[in-house]
């Protein structure tokens, strides 16, 4: 729950807030080789900001 300065009651935090998913990041600049750098990362909102967690590549054949 949030607690909303505006109207002074309690307010649900909509459902998607809690939820990861894969974000597809782009930094507006170029790497040495002049190309520019990109990347995933997971992303989720927990009401006022947008949080980031690293997102490592997982290999299903290695893991079996």
């Amino acid at each position: 729950m949030a607690f909303d300065l505006t109207s002074k009651t309690l307010r649900q935090r909509p459902s998607w807030t809690g939820i990861w998913h894969l974000w597809t990041v782009i930094v507006p600049r170029r790497s040495i080789n002049g190309q520019l750098v990109y990347g995933k990362v997971w992303r989720r909102h927990d009401g006022r900001d947008w949080i980031y967690k690293k997102f490592s590549e997982y290999d299903g054949e290695a893991a079996a």
